[in-house]
């Protein structure tokens, strides 16, 4: 289930891009319906995810470990970038070739419940051939939809705020949880005063940030069918960031766009930006500075709005093998080794077997798991908002209109006018 203004979902293109030839993965299989069954007894069921060659190498690896336990079980595998990936499935769920296991996440369960494509599970669960228990801080619940089991968690992300200690210790700004908006953009501006760049590379555009925003005033950013604010609330949100982008303490976007693939932090843009706790890596690999996770501000100094958020596997509905796929997702979410193989690749191990047998040696890794640890003991964490179908349409144009609006190619009225057109048109189709 990663992204914005910040680390935008172009350049999480770019960062989980992965070439299919540089590992010589077989492509998935023709025909109609989906898996194979050989004379010997031997199935073989099929497996797309999008992502680098890097997470390529790791399911691969889990994927033998599964062959050796399972021998009359073989997987056929393909991975593409994240847009080249669902084009292709959208392709094949027309032609009804969906693949047997496929990665997936929140936004796009109801809308492929809605064409039939989506396998409800809870029958393999039922028969003992998928275990639904050991998962983290109620991460089992989240593939649920209208009572079905559409998805199983293989880990877990929250949203964060990454920071350049060096610059945040040079404004002597201390992030601590619970700290209100007014003091993160009173800190934005001692950053730019102090650092001579931005404080934040421009939280606008998030969808993600903005439906926490929401949360913590009891709203959110969907309900179950629609949008759960108003234009009144987009209004007020984007005028704040036109303010905010004159000021100078938000990056100014044209920069930010020109350096690309790098994000606005490790670009020294900007001291600050939101994103994916698990995305933390990234700034290490990519920066000079010295980088960490902060808690993310509030409005009430207590209700953060935040959730796990997690990649999940689900599976098609054409299935001709139901049980030897869940026997495949149980296996990748529970068993120890693949939890050590995968490390933080897809966020935090769902499970709690998998979460145990990976202990992350590095400091970045460390951070993540200190930081996933705080959010669930100190209880900020509630249910995830509901995803009607045609989120994900939804989330590309407040993407694409919040960038226009921060170029001045549009008003903030007519961004937020067609948002609300596009989006009524997405959830309504």
């Amino acid at each position: 289930m990663r992204t914005h203004g910040t680390v935008d979902r172009r350049s999480l293109l770019k960062i989980t891009g992965g070439s299919v030839a540089a590992l010589g993965l077989t492509a998935a299989g023709c025909g109609s319906g989906s898996g194979s069954g050989g004379g010997d007894g031997t199935v073989t069921i099929r497996y797309t995810w999008w992502g680098s060659d890097d997470r390529a190498k790791r399911i691969n690896q889990s994927i033998a470990l599964f062959e050796k336990k399972f021998p009359k079980i073989k997987v056929k595998t393909d991975f593409q970038p994240y847009a080249d990936f669902w084009k292709k499935f959208n392709t094949q769920a027309s032609g009804g070739n969906t693949p047997d296991v496929f990665q997936n996440a929140i936004g796009f369960l109801r809308k492929y419940d809605a064409k039939n494509v989506l396998l409800d599970l809870r029958e393999q669960v039922e028969a003992g051939n998928l275990r639904m228990e050991g998962f983290r801080a109620g991460l089992e619940k989240f593939g649920e939809v209208d009572g079905k089991l559409l998805g199983v968690p293989v880990g877990s992300n929250s949203m964060a705020l990454v920071i350049d200690r060096t610059v945040f210790e040079k404004a002597k700004v201390t992030p601590k949880p619970g700290w209100t908006w007014d003091e993160y953009h009173d800190a934005l501006a001692k950053i730019r005063e102090t650092a001579g760049r931005a404080g934040d590379a421009g939280p606008y555009g998030i969808m993600y940030l903005y439906d926490m925003y929401l949360r913590q005033q009891g709203k959110a950013f969907f309900t179950a069918s629609g949008l759960g604010f108003t234009e009144a609330d987009l209004t007020d949100w984007w005028n704040k960031a036109t303010e905010r982008l004159k000021s100078g303490v938000y990056a100014d976007p044209k920069k930010t766009i020109q350096a690309k693939p790098k994000s606005a932090v490790t670009a020294e843009l900007a001291g600050c930006e939101f994103t994916w706790d698990d995305f933390a890596v990234r700034y290490t690999a990519e920066g000079k500075s010295r980088y960490g996770l902060a808690p993310v501000p509030t409005t009430d100094g207590k209700r953060t709005g935040q959730y796990l958020g997690s990649l999940m596997l689900s599976a098609s509905r054409r299935t001709k093998h139901p049980k030897e796929v869940a026997q495949f997702i149980d296996f990748m979410v529970h068993d120890p080794e693949v939890g050590k193989i995968m490390g933080y690749d897809r966020g935090v191990p769902a499970t709690e077997a998998q979460n145990a047998a990976y202990v992350p040696t590095d400091e970045v890794g460390r951070q993540i798991a200190a930081y996933e640890k705080q959010l669930v003991e100190t209880r900020v964490l509630e249910p995830i908002t509901p995803h009607p179908a045609g989120a994900d349409v939804c989330e590309a144009a407040f993407l694409r209109l919040s960038e226009e609006m921060s170029l001045g190619t549009r008003t903030v009225a007519d961004a937020v006018k067609q948002y609300f057109t596009e989006a009524k048109t997405a959830l309504s189709s």
